[in-house]
């Protein structure tokens, strides 16, 4: 929280043959993506911005609510403690990657 309003967020990527850059108020926006090779979805990505009012986007109440659903036992869950630990596997083998200057491949052997 940033006073007197939040300032957006972003999140750049730079590698050897493509930058990725999502910034806005609640990461929202793709305002790069560059790569040497052109994929079939690159458009699709460039397109996949929306417009929100609130720092933490539409993400957080549907997830809210699948919590709530899924106590009262009307739901699955849509995503678990496995798929957080994937996000947490690529942040570390980006400071794995940054500290030993080479690549490091996923998923992690430990």
């Amino acid at each position: 929280c940033t006073y007197p309003q939040n300032l957006e967020g972003s999140i750049t990527i730079l590698g050897e043959k493509g930058t990725v850059r999502v910034g806005g108020l609640a990461v929202n926006e793709i305002q790069a993506w560059h790569f040497a090779d052109e994929k079939e979805y690159d458009q699709q990505v460039k397109a996949a911005n929306y417009e929100t009012t609130s720092v933490y986007g539409f993400g957080h109440p549907l997830y809210y609510k699948n919590v709530i659903e899924v106590m009262k036992g009307e739901a699955k869950p849509i995503t678990d403690g496995r798929e957080g630990l994937k996000s947490l596997e690529l942040l570390i083998a980006a400071y794995l990657s940054a500290r030993d200057n080479k690549t490091i491949s996923l998923p992690l052997t430990y």
